[in-house]
């Protein structure tokens, strides 16, 4: 850092040791810096825990869109229909949404959570309250042409391998799929060029969730006519379409 004159701001630094198992590492000694590790930072707004398991962050969102929906309850009254879309939209989705990508590898606990929270927000623009409260949600949800959080996630995960596969993604993820090589004795399976190869699965539980493997086993879940797409507004309306008859394949 000295030689690239960059001064580390140790307000602002923190040190994390990731694994399962209890930091054996004290401290962690740069100069005139000591470290003590952390079992939790953030960076860029999402919480990282040194066991992966995405907790904390999943708290951390909780607690930020219960306090929102209570306060767009205060003046729920005053507002119309639409208006309580766009609020809903710009004060819980897109902070359920921020980052989903990572979501890939969460429990099942914590995708009920988030469902719970995107669940509540459609109550509240439907006003089921009281008796209403106990009407199951899935009519509401495919009104509002809402994906529930599973496929939200599916949504973004395939989404970025397809800007991956189009050269609009950063070059770190591009790097992270590749397409399947097409063997010499080709089978039937050979004449669909939009594979891609699907790594072994992790050993490890808390790297089911990584992008390298996650994304192409999405994406080769995909039909053919939705991974030939090459335009990208045309591939999210048919991707979104494809996640919503799933969805809701069995809501009248």
């Amino acid at each position: 850092m000295t030689k690239n004159f960059l001064k580390l701001n140790d307000d602002k630094t923190e040190f994390m040791d990731i694994g399962y198992y209890v930091s054996p590492i004290k401290s962690l000694d740069l100069g005139e810096f000591s470290f003590e590790p952390v079992t939790k930072a953030k960076n860029l707004g999402f919480v990282f825990d040194h066991q992966l398991n995405m907790n904390d962050q999943i708290n951390a969102v909780s607690q930020t869109c219960y306090l929102n929906q209570r306060n767009l309850r205060r003046i729920g009254a005053r507002l119309t229909h639409d208006l309580k879309v766009q609020l809903v939209h710009s004060n819980i989705l897109s902070i359920i949404d921020y980052c989903n990508a990572v979501y890939s590898g969460l429990t099942e606990k914590n995708i009920h959570k988030l469902q719970k929270i995107q669940n509540n927000a459609v109550r509240f623009i439907f006003k089921l309250y009281g008796k209403d409260k106990q009407q199951h949600i899935m009519p509401y949800l495919k009104k509002l042409h809402f994906l529930p959080i599973r496929f939200r996630v599916l949504f973004k995960v395939a989404l970025l391998v397809f800007k991956c596969l189009n050269n609009i993604a950063p070059t770190y993820l591009c790097n992270m799929v590749e397409l399947r090589e097409i063997r010499r004795r080709s089978v039937r399976k050979d004449d669909d060029f939009y594979i891609l190869e699907v790594p072994k699965p992790p050993n490890f539980t808390r790297t089911y969730g990584a992008f390298s493997y996650q994304g192409p086993k999405i994406w080769n879940e995909l039909p053919y006519n939705i991974r030939c797409v090459t335009d990208i507004e045309c591939f999210k309306r048919d991707l979104k379409t494809y996640y919503f008859n799933i969805a809701f394949r069995d809501c009248l």
